[in-house]
Formats: C-alpha cells, structure tokens, sequence
C-alpha cells in the first residue's frame, strides 16, 4: 500500500483529477508549487485573452469612423488592465488552493518534485509513494541556442502578458499563434511591432491560403519578416538587435526596445527524472502514452502539454475526463482526438479543425473545395468585414476531411463543423440544414454548399 491511492503531479487541467480522487474517499495527493490553473489560468488562455479583449475595444473605438460614429481614444490604461487582470486571475487561483487545502481525502504539497523509483517521488524531504500516479506538468516555452539571446533580457509570453508599461518597440521571434496574438494586442496599444517567421508565412501550421491571407493582413499593421530565420541577438543602446537570414543569405537586422521568444513550446518533463520510474518520453521530451493515456510505468498515466497529443487546454479538459475514468473509476475508456479544433484570437481570428489541403495533397487524397466570403452574407456586408472566408474541404463520397475560417468570430463558426465531423454527418447534410439569416453562420452554409455541388 502506498503513502497515498493517487498522486497526481501538476496542478494545471489535472488538478480536477485530483479533486475527483478526493471526493471519491481516494487518499489523494496533488503535487503543484503553485499557482493552481497551471498555463491556461496563469501563463496563457486566460490572461492573453482578457488583453485580447482590451485590444478590440481599442480597436473597435478606432474603427467606429466607418459607421459614421464620431469616437475618439483618448488614452489606454494598460496598467490598470494588466492590473485587474493578475488581481481577478491570482485571486482565482488562490481561492482554489484554498479548497484544496481545506479538501478531505486531498492533500495538498506546493512543491516541486522528482521520481526516485517506480511510483516514488521525493516530497517534503522524503520519499513519497502513490498506488497510482498522474504525470501532468504542462509545458514552457522554448527558447532555443540562438547566439547573445542568453545574454539579453527577453521577454517569453510568461513575461510579456504581465508587462504593465509597454514597450515602444517589439520584436517577435517567431509567427505561430503565440506570437501573432500578442503581436496583435502590443500593436494595437501603441508599440511599434515587428514579427521574424521563419517559414514563407505567418501561422504556417494553418491552411495554406489562410495563413497566405492572414500573412497579408498582418503585413498592413507590422513589419512582417517571413523566410527569415534568427541568427542572433545583441543589446544596442537601450535596446537589442535581431540578426535574421534567408537560404539566399540575404540578411536584415531589425532594433527593438524588447525581444519576445514565441518559438513554441516544450513539455516539462527535464526535472522529473522519470527514468527512475521507468516513464518513456519521445525525442522531443514529451511523455509516451497510449490511447488510455497509460505510460510504459504501470499504474502512470500521464495528460495535457507533457503527453503531446494536442497542446490546447479543451484537448486537456477532454483527456482529465479519461484520466478520471480510467484512474479513480477503474474503468478504460480510449481517448478519441478526432475533429479537435484549435483557434487564434487575433485579429481577424483564425480557426480549424481537420485536414488542410496541403496534408490532402500531400497524402494524396482526392477532394474538393469550397468556399464562400465574409463579404458576401448579409451580415458581412452589415458588419462591413471586408475580409474572412470559410472553406470546406471534403471527400467524393461527401466525408467532412477539414474545415478552415478566418475572419470574425472564426473560433465560434467552426464548431459546427466540429460536431458534424464528431456525428459523421456529410457535407451535404450540413449545407441542407437550415441556418438562420442574416447570421455569419450562413457563410458557412454557403461554404458547404459550395462543396457540395
């Protein structure tokens, strides 16, 4: 019998394994030095999005002109924004360490630890044991060997969504959805942004002609720098200096007051010292599970950033309802990642879910395409969105294979796509189903419409 029935180790998503163990009469232990949310509640979703929020109503005030409604910005107090958001999101997760400390069945260690043998770790000064153990430590950001970057002080995305006076000038390494979202709220506060991508467009992990689209639009509001990939960093005066070449060899430097690293993210897994537990990680350092989130260690699961499958908090939220199953109710339920959407919450906003037509292509499968505008609809036209496009991609046989949109209110659209390819439904069902006029959703319909003839 061990110290404890379940241990679970990173409070971010899994802290709900936890309290499940818990309030199941589980003698429970969660492992988190704090604070409790882990990346989505402290680091990332949350607080991006909240300044997200801040940027619209920037923006919308600058954009009123276009509907003949005289406004002006009189000024931004970022500090006061930062300022409610680390008070309402700090205080969010206090009050649920709070709980947790005041838990039966759970006790709380807010602590860092390490295995030192099978379902062993080292806790308060001695080795603690768990009947079963959940690994879910999340991820960090990668800041990768990039000459003089070790000797500057740059910002990663930890950073950057706390600073409550902004720079005058930004430079972003890196084009992913990090990078382009935070690019978004600096510029739209005043700062002088410019972004250095690697890869021929911005988001490039999207459909092909939404990140060409998205990589256009981006370009009207910052230096855009893509094909470039960073060779170093220096200070210069009160500032630094980013290096940045193409294959060609053709070189830019580009100043900055301060530097922002958004070049991905990087599973938590080097202090863990899980090869004394006998935990198998993949070549990037993720955690290898199975399709039960089980681990190569008897009774280990492991979910969320550290496992890999899908680094987004709704695919967390959707593996910590396996992982409850599976460890506090002893049942083996598969996870099933099909259809898993992903959003972007910049400006416009980006969304998708299955295949693009580059993977299509690629995979040599045949399909077809279709498409309808933003400034087509009638909403479209009333909201005066100028930019956006829904796009459908599906099989002969009228299987849903992907559906990618950028424009307003992307992440909302896509979820209908979303269920359809979660239900089997086919393309054609969705294009005779009918939507409500005058909503967006119609630009949907019409995509699939599209597709279907």
């Amino acid at each position: 019998m061990g110290d404890f029935d379940v241990l679970v180790i990173g409070g971010g998503t899994a802290n709900n394994v936890a309290a499940a163990a818990a309030d199941r009469g589980l003698d429970t232990a969660l492992v988190e030095p704090g604070p409790l949310g882990g990346t989505c509640l402290n680091r990332g979703c949350n607080p991006s999005k909240m300044l997200i929020q801040a940027a619209n109503a920037v923006n919308h005030v600058r954009d009123a002109e276009r509907f003949h409604v005289d406004a002006s910005l009189e000024g931004i107090d970022w500090e006061a924004v930062v300022d409610e958001m680390d008070g309402l999101l700090g205080g969010i997760a206090e009050d649920m360490a709070q709980r947790y400390r005041e838990k039966d069945h759970l006790t709380l260690f807010e602590e860092r630890t390490a295995f030192v043998d099978d379902r062993t770790v080292e806790l308060d000064g001695r080795e603690v044991t768990g009947e079963k153990i959940v690994v879910a430590t999340g991820s960090q950001p990668v800041v990768p060997p990039i000459d003089g970057l070790d000797e500057i002080d740059h910002l990663t995305s930890k950073e950057a969504l706390y600073l409550t006076d902004p720079p005058e000038s930004l430079v972003v390494l890196g084009g992913g959805y990090i990078a382009v979202e935070l690019g978004y709220v600096f510029e739209s506060i005043g700062t002088d942004v410019t972004i250095v991508e690697m890869m021929d467009a911005l988001v490039p992990r999207e459909d092909g002609d939404v990140s060409a689209t998205f990589t256009e639009i981006a370009s009207d509001r910052h230096d855009v720098y893509t094909g470039h990939q960073v060779t170093a960093v220096e200070a210069v005066g009160d500032g630094h200096r980013v290096h940045a070449e193409t294959e060609a060899g053709e070189t830019i430097a580009v100043d900055g007051e301060e530097v922002l690293v958004a070049l991905g993210r990087r599973p938590n897994t080097d202090s863990l010292n899980l090869d004394a537990a006998g935990i198998d990680v993949d070549d990037r350092g993720f955690v290898e599970t199975n399709e039960y989130l089980e681990t190569s260690a008897e009774n280990v699961w492991a979910q969320g950033d550290v496992a890999g499958n899908a680094l987004f908090k709704h695919s967390g939220d959707y593996e910590t309802r396996h992982v409850i199953d599976n460890v506090v109710h002893d049942e083996r339920l598969a996870l099933d990642l099909t259809a898993m959407p992903h959003t972007i919450f910049t400006d416009p906003q980006i969304a998708g879910v299955g295949a693009t037509e580059e993977e299509l292509e690629e995979a040599g499968r045949e399909y077809v395409v279709g498409r309808a505008n933003y400034a087509d609809s009638a909403m479209g036209r009333a909201k005066k969105l100028e930019e956006g496009f829904v796009k459908v991609l599906g099989a002969p046989d009228g299987e849903i294979l992907g559906c990618h949109v950028i424009g307003y209110e992307a992440s909302m659209l896509v979820h209908e796509t979303v269920v359809a390819m979660r239900t089997g439904a086919a393309v054609d069902e969705v294009a005779e189903t009918i939507h409500a006029h005058p909503t967006l959703a119609k630009v949907v319909e019409a995509a699939f419409r599209d597709a279907s003839r």
